[in-house]
């Protein structure tokens, strides 16, 4: 049975300190800056998406919109948007002007954690984070890496990098 031919993301992910660097078909590694992007936050680029409020009044399914819902959902995106924006991939998604697809990603994000998301959407949620470069194997596969804070790494000091919590956004969504 044939394999397939080469596709992205089979085999194994690309190592940064391999000993081979030096061919001309490899494509080079970015460093991100470890502090992140700290440039001017875009705009968030989508309109405010309109929730419903579904109830049953004499046996008939009445669907209206709810401000109230509406208003929770657009802090919470325009929340996670801001947190996203002061990651080190930023920076390539600002020279890349990925604007939409990070915003599609935020969108889609916070549908997917209510109960009743689908298992598609959370699937496709975690193809966009690979690539959008926002988990391990998706920044491997757009060569990212993040930068070394060579003085704490002489001194035997662990690394850290910026970690960001959703808890805020999702108390938002209730």
């Amino acid at each position: 049975m044939p394999s397939g031919g080469a596709r992205r993301g089979s085999g194994v992910a690309p190592d940064p300190n391999a000993l081979r660097r030096d061919r001309k078909d490899d494509a080079s590694w970015v460093t991100l800056p470890i502090e992140g992007f700290q440039g001017e936050i875009p705009e968030f680029p989508l309109p405010r998406a309109v929730q419903f409020h579904t109830y049953f009044e004499n046996g008939k399914k009445v669907t209206e919109p709810d401000a109230d819902e509406t208003a929770g959902v657009w802090d919470a995106e325009i929340e996670l948007w801001d947190e996203l924006w002061r990651r080190p991939q930023a920076v390539m998604w600002s020279k890349l002007r990925m604007d939409f697809q990070i915003a599609a990603y935020v969108r889609a994000f916070l549908e997917s954690v209510r109960s009743e998301a689908s298992a598609g959407l959370k699937t496709a949620v975690l193809r966009m984070e690979g690539e959008l470069g926002l988990s391990l194997p998706g920044m491997h596969s757009l060569r990212w890496k993040f930068a070394e804070d060579e003085v704490a790494v002489k001194r035997g000091r662990p690394v850290a990098v910026p970690r960001t919590s959703l808890d805020d956004v999702l108390d938002a969504l209730g």
